[in-house]
């Protein structure tokens, strides 16, 4: 519990919501509430203990990292233009202010990127002298643990087993330990992170990785080829794309929480703190269409080691970080959950599946290195033999049963999307061999990707529902039917996508929003949308030349964003409510690929 001192009123944490603005640095994130609370944040990793759980965990135990003000009256909370540095700014109900700035230091330093385990936090008097206080909980071990608490002159240090973590500062230790109000009157700064002395002051240290950190932000977003319109969110959508590669083998995280309910109290709860190659070629697809470049090179590195860890044979739909195979999911009892909605989840038992489509996605993700003459490390023949061997796979898979993109636990169907990723392959596979002159190899391609494609157009084509189902001889619908037009299997003009598209919007639309599938799965029927399956029929509108009715539903996706610009996985279609893991790469992809499809052209205004 907090203890009471003398007179001072501070208000109670925020409930816990999805109104977050993430920090982070390409190693590891934090979320920090509306009140500049950070809630949650792994470490050493995305998917590593959470050392602040507070969104998980809402009883007197739950970590976090608070900075309050007494008397509290209202906050306001944005980014630094086009960085990933925050600002919260906090007003007592006398007029008084102070302003909160975090980020995690991310700069070029000896000719490499410098990107510390550090979280850093510097507070300001605005207005008055405001008093404040320090809620600093740490906690190890999913919140089981207490650290032990040392002191030195100018820092704390938080020992646990696997982890200590330092909190540098020249705020007062007394006041941070006692959790005592104080005046703030000056500049204070806390830097918490590996157990290392600094090399210089704590301020001098603070100001200067400010400084680099958002200068490292802006010169890379001054390098994305954005839309005319909707720039600010297309800026906001790339840098949190960005934050979430985990730069050190090139993984790409699906999000950066857990067990985030997909609805309320559904039990649909699931770690999504891992690379899945479906998403990772989503986000590699949707920064090229910006011209970011570097995080392709670095997927690459990743995709380039599981191809070669399979060895032509089966491929996970997803790995770790590490490129760990083994993800085994647990629960983590003790724990509350997102609003006491449990359970809460480590590990996916995703990573047991077989998905198809994930061969397309390996594909699809590589192909870009064969053709594009800007990447430092192009792929030549080598690579494409690797790619073969993928290749092989999609063709010997492509018309067996799995578990669908979706990942259905208790049921197996021959799925169309998965068919469709397999022609994708050799399609592309196809394509990679002309531009490397292997004309013998393209023809083969070629023929296989002939010979999926007319048999998906046939067994996937529903009689009954004129339109293309979810699964070969099923009648269910599923919003992946409208990747055919993602990948170039069919033209958006054919009569039968326009048929498939106008029975979607009929039976899985919820006004503006769109849902995954219409029928139930191992929890029921779904109650929430799907983000991205609302932006593939945003792209499928445009495409067929609905541009009007493209606009107005990007436009309510993007009213559905929270205060600083950021989406979840889905949607509540009545109270309009975020739900799910946080932030969504796959949500986040949506919004700048619809900026780019729909967007004025550059030279209809300058």
């Amino acid at each position: 519990m907090i203890p009471s001192t003398d007179n001072a009123h501070f208000a109670p944490p925020a409930p816990p919501s999805l109104a977050l603005g993430v920090i982070g640095n390409c190693a590891f994130s934090a979320l920090i509430d509306a009140r500049a609370r950070v809630v949650w944040c792994c470490l050493p990793r995305f998917d590593g203990d959470p050392v602040f759980n507070a969104l998980l965990d809402t009883s007197d135990q739950a970590s976090a990292f608070g900075i309050e003000i007494e008397n509290f009256s209202h906050a306001r909370q944005c980014y630094e233009a086009n960085t990933a540095v925050l600002r919260t700014e906090l007003f007592d109900t006398r007029g008084q202010s102070l302003e909160i700035t975090d980020f995690a230091p991310r700069f070029y330093r000896r000719s490499r990127v410098f990107k510390p385990m550090m979280l850093v936090r510097r507070v300001r008097p605005l207005q008055g002298a405001p008093r404040m206080r320090v809620l600093l909980d740490v906690r190890y071990d999913w919140g089981r643990a207490k650290p032990m608490i040392t002191q030195g002159s100018n820092h704390l240090r938080y020992v646990g087993d696997a982890l200590t973590l330092r909190l540098n500062t020249d705020a007062s230790l007394s006041h941070i330990l006692s959790r005592q109000p104080f005046l703030l009157t000056r500049e204070h700064h806390f830097l918490l992170g590996a157990d290392e002395s600094l090399s210089d002051g704590i301020a001098d240290t603070a100001r200067l990785f400010e400084q680099e950190t958002v200068s490292y932000w802006r010169r890379w977003s001054q390098r994305l080829h954005i839309p005319l319109e909707w720039q600010e969110a297309v800026i906001r959508a790339a840098i949190t794309l960005k934050l979430s590669l985990f730069e050190d083998t090139g993984a790409i995280v699906a999000a950066m929480t857990t067990s985030i309910p997909e609805a309320p109290h559904s039990g649909r709860t699931w770690d999504y703190r891992f690379c899945w190659l479906r998403d990772a070629f989503f986000v590699v697809r949707a920064l090229n269409s910006l011209s970011e470049v570097g995080t392709l090179e670095e997927y690459l590195r990743w995709l380039g080691n599981v191809v070669v860890q399979a060895d032509g044979g089966h491929i996970q739909p997803l790995y770790g970080i590490g490129l760990e195979r083994e993800l085994p999911e647990t629960l983590q009892s003790h724990l509350g959950g997102y609003r006491s909605m449990g359970p809460v989840r480590v590990g996916n038992q995703a990573q047991e599946h077989f998905q198809h489509d994930v061969y397309g996605n390996v594909v699809l993700g590589a192909a870009q290195a064969f053709h594009d003459r800007r990447l430092l490390h192009r792929a030549g023949a080598a690579e494409f033999l690797r790619l073969e061997a993928v290749g092989e796979q999609a063709v010997r898979r492509y018309d067996q049963p799995d578990a669908g993109m979706w990942e259905l636990r208790t049921r197996a169907r021959v799925h169309t999307s998965s068919a469709l990723m397999c022609w994708a392959a050799c399609d592309r596979l196809g394509k990679i061999a002309l531009e490397l002159n292997q004309a013998e190899r393209a023809r083969y391609w070629q023929g296989q990707a002939a010979v999926m494609r007319e048999r998906i157009l046939r067994e996937s084509w529903s009689d009954t529902r004129q339109a293309f189902a979810e699964s070969f001889g099923g009648s269910d619908l599923d919003a992946s039917a409208l990747l055919m037009i993602e990948v170039g299997f069919i033209d958006p003009s054919d009569p039968r996508f326009a048929a498939t598209l106008a029975a979607l919007e009929k039976h899985l639309c919820d006004g503006p929003y769109m849902r995954r599938y219409e029928a139930p799965d191992d929890f029921g029927k779904p109650e929430t949308a799907f983000n991205i399956c609302t932006f593939w029929r945003i792209d499928a509108l445009a495409r067929i030349g609905r541009k009007d009715e493209a606009r107005a539903i990007f436009e309510t996706m993007l009213a559905a964003r929270n205060h600083v610009g950021l989406l979840s996985e889905d949607t509540h279609p009545v109270t309009g409510e975020m739900w799910g893991n946080f932030p969504q790469t796959y949500s986040m992809v949506g919004i700048i690929n619809a900026a780019v499809r729909l967007s004025k052209p550059w030279d209809t205004q300058v």
